[in-house]
């Protein structure tokens, strides 16, 4: 499963990208909005830091089919090759999907909680479909069960659209994720460094430390091979 992350704060993306073996940044408009100031100048940072090769996927703003396409395609000429737009799942949003899969701008069609929302968004274009996996788990439904259910649906019949799976609030859900399927997912900071953090791995490491340390005085391996 491929890894994005979820967040325009552009020292996590900085930390985010330093350590961790992700394919691109994900935005929407109340990650931008939490940032302040100006959120063009926020996104031309972010695709400096992370560079023309990596994805940024950027939700449009407008909410009619024709300036949704319009904005859409001044987002991709100013932020370049391999930005994807974030249209939010609906007739317009379908609509609009498929205006910009004609002109060769991918899609990821976001705000998607069932399977038929999914293959309706997959059939007009989107190169991802972005379930929301926390948020159907807060009104008692099962996100990674829906999850499961987009990825088999495109499986049985073929189809190249990938499941972005988004809304995560424990590194539990996301390995359930990819257990189910998915294809890939964008994580916040916190659940993307909560992936790699285990409390034994930490008491391991300190042991490993202190046995070298009480063996050989402090010195290291490399100054001995140096010598």
């Amino acid at each position: 499963m491929k890894l994005y992350i979820d967040t325009a704060n552009l020292e996590a993306i900085r930390e985010g990208m330093k350590y961790y073996p992700l394919i691109g940044v994900t935005t929407n408009p109340t990650l931008l909005s939490r940032e302040g100031g100006d959120p063009v100048e926020t996104l031309k940072a972010i695709r400096a830091l992370i560079g023309e090769d990596r994805q940024l996927h950027v939700q449009v703003t407008e909410t009619e089919a024709d300036k949704m396409v319009e904005e859409a395609r001044a987002i991709v000429a100013l932020l370049g090759k391999n930005t994807f737009i974030k249209v939010p799942v609906g007739e317009v949003g379908l609509q609009v999907t498929a205006a910009l899969a004609a002109l060769g701008i991918g899609v990821t069609e976001t705000a998607i909680f069932t399977a038929g929302q999914a293959l309706l968004a997959a059939r007009a274009g989107a190169s991802y479909v972005a379930p929301y996996v926390n948020r159907l788990d807060n009104i008692l439904a099962d996100g990674v069960a829906v999850v499961r259910d987009i990825a088999d649906t495109f499986a049985m019949h073929d189809i190249d659209t990938e499941v972005l799976a988004a809304s995560f609030k424990s590194p539990e859900q996301v390995i359930r994720v990819a257990l189910a399927g998915g294809h890939t997912a964008t994580l916040p900071p916190d659940v993307l460094k909560g992936l790699l953090t285990h409390p034994l791995t930490g008491a391991a490491i300190d042991s490993f430390a202190a046995d070298w340390n009480n063996a050989f005085g402090g010195k290291t391996l490399r100054e001995m091979l140096n010598k």
